[in-house]
This record gives structure tokens, C-alpha cells and sequence, in this order.
């Protein structure tokens, strides 16, 4: 064992000096997240920006790659109670905002899931189809319904949504 430790003391100073200013790897590796144009050095680190609408629905979108993951949120999953079917929207289909792009049923109630921003479908979370507890369970991480590209007017839309500060005011929560 001591050994070992005295073979990493030698070897991690020569590790860690490769991380250089010199080096071609930038120097901010080791301590803040990278886009894929920072080696370039005209990046700028991506950003992800959550935010909740009045209709319960929830949209957490990466400015660098613009694309919106969104769903409906943990008030929402609670009001409605158990999932019993979650309707998924189709890939492809352009939505505007406040669009339907499915809908949620549970044992109490159905609800149409309304889109926070405009975009086009790129992906629908297909393990719902199987299993729509995961909406109850984790609704504003695992439960996601579909993923948007969005578009300079998608985004701008975000200002226009609450953050979690204001959606919790909402709600009372």
C-alpha cells in the first residue's frame, strides 16, 4: 500500500503539469464545464435555463444546443394523483407555444400537456409508454414527456415563464 501511494505521489505532479497554459487542453478543464467550442476560445459555457408555466409545466432548455427538455411539474403530477396513461406527442410535429402536445391521464382526472415554448419535437421520453408512474415519481427529472429544438423565438419565450422562485410563490409551496 505504501508503495502504491508513493508511485501516485511521483506520477500525479507530471499528471497535473500537462494542464498548462501551454498545454493544448485549457486550463479550465479540471474546474468549470466546457461547451464544445471551448477549445476554439470563442465559447461560451453553456447555460441551462428552467422554467415553470401557470399551466403547471415545467421546460429546462441549454442555450448552447437549444434544446428544451420540459414536462409536467411535481404540483402537477400531485393535483392529478395517480398516472395511469401519458399520451406522448409525435416526432416531428411543430408546436407553438401553449400548443397541445398530449396529454396526462390519471385514476382522478385528464389534463392536456400544453407546451412552454414553440419548437419541434425531437424526442419523446418512451419509457412512459410502458411505465406512467415515473411521471409521479420523479416528474421534473425522469418523467419528462418530450424534447423541442427551439428557435431564437422559442427562447426568447423563456422570459415570458416563471422561475422557481415565482412558480413556487404560485402555487403556495
Amino acid at each position: 500500500m505504501a508503495s502504491t501511494l508513493r508511485i501516485a505521489s511521483r506520477v500525479l505532479p507530471r499528471v497535473s503539469a500537462s494542464f498548462s497554459k501551454s498545454a493544448i487542453i485549457p486550463t479550465r478543464v479540471l474546474n468549470s464545464p466546457l461547451s464544445r467550442r471551448q477549445f476554439s476560445k470563442t465559447a461560451v459555457p453553456f447555460e441551462l435555463v428552467r422554467r415553470y408555466t401557470k399551466d403547471h409545466e415545467w421546460v429546462e432548455v441549454d442555450t448552447e444546443t437549444k434544446i428544451a427538455t420540459m414536462g409536467i411539474t411535481d404540483h402537477a403530477q400531485k393535483a392529478l394523483g395517480e398516472i395511469v396513461y401519458v399520451d406522448l406527442p409525435e416526432i416531428g410535429l411543430e408546436v407553438d407555444q401553449d400548443g397541445s402536445l398530449g396529454s396526462v391521464e390519471s385514476v382522478k382526472a385528464a389534463s392536456d400537456i400544453l407546451s412552454p415554448v414553440s419548437g419541434t419535437v425531437t424526442e419523446v421520453n418512451e419509457a412512459l409508454r410502458d411505465a406512467p408512474k415515473i411521471v409521479n415519481d420523479s416528474p421534473e427529472d425522469d418523467g419528462w414527456v418530450a424534447k423541442l429544438d427551439v428557435d431564437e423565438v422559442g427562447l426568447e419565450q423563456l422570459n415570458d415563464l416563471m422561475d422557481a422562485n415565482a412558480y413556487a410563490q404560485a402555487t403556495n409551496e
